[in-house]
């Protein structure tokens, strides 16, 4: 599934053909996503201008001045720029037809995806009513992640996978950047001190602004706006590299299952 870098990567390369452009037509082919499509949207938006494309967490959210279009790439979606006239492939379900000749077009062929609109402020819809902190945001450093999670009973990794406490790290970039804070995944949360807490949260930040400049992870599905891959899967230190030397110390990399994910790490580097 997208994390965190590949919505923001998609985030990224979105704005600058939407922000400011009159919509001219919805068109849905399969509302038959993981909620149903409103078809309302092609009665509603026609005449509408998008102001603005921001992120918040795995969500995408387009201001479209009258109310918010939330989207969401499921397991194997992935939102493009194409032409307006380029014709629809099998699983192209959902295009917002602009007025500078463009579409943003939904390719989705597993349908986990989701269109939602919102008269409402869409952060307080249940999908995004509960999410946690930003990670890339200065609210996020060691202090606070240290206050949070005192009295916790659950591993370091398995509590950066909580959306309820930060957002959008993901199983990858969970991997990753324990193996940069030098912090074995199954450590319980509450044995990880303050200066701890500082590294981690400080190795999160780098991983992720990396992957997002390296436009994200393209392990099976994942395309940017314009249909290209990521890169960051190249510059792995833990994530899939079972039975591999480590890059610090030779030791092969151990992978484990911690909550019915995959976990990797040194055995040796990481304590």
């Amino acid at each position: 599934m997208p994390e965190l870098p590949e919505v923001e990567t998609t985030r990224r390369g979105l704005e600058p053909h939407l922000a400011n452009q009159p919509i001219i037509a919805v068109i849905v082919r399969d509302a038959r996503l993981r909620f149903p499509v409103s078809p309302e949207l092609a009665r509603i938006l026609p005449g509408q201008t998008i102001r603005s494309v921001i992120r918040r967490g795995k969500y995408l959210l387009l201001d479209c001045g009258i109310g918010w279009l939330i989207l969401h790439l499921g397991m194997s979606g992935s939102l493009r720029i194409v032409p307006s006239a380029t014709l629809p492939e099998k699983h192209d379900h959902f295009d917002l037809v602009l007025e500078n000749g463009f579409c943003m077009r939904l390719r989705d062929p597993r349908r986990f995806g989701a269109v939602i609109w919102t008269q409402t402020d869409p952060l307080r819809h249940p999908l995004l009513a509960q999410l946690g902190v930003e990670p890339l945001t200065a609210a996020f450093d060691g202090v606070w992640f240290y206050q949070k999670t005192r009295g916790r009973r659950t591993s370091i990794k398995q509590t950066l996978m909580d959306s309820h406490l930060v957002v959008g790290v993901g199983n990858i970039y969970a991997n990753e950047a324990l193996f940069r804070a030098s912090i074995k995944p199954t450590t319980p949360v509450t044995r990880i001190g303050l200066e701890r807490c500082k590294r981690l949260t400080q190795a999160i930040k780098e991983i992720l602004q990396q992957a997002i400049a390296a436009g994200g992870s393209s392990l099976r599905d994942f395309v940017d706006s314009a249909g290209k891959p990521g890169y960051f899967q190249q510059q792995y230190a833990a994530y899939g590299l079972t039975g591999k030397p480590c890059r610090q110390c030779g030791t092969p990399i151990r992978q484990i299952k911690q909550g019915q994910r995959s976990t990797f790490f040194c055995p040796r580097c990481q304590t």
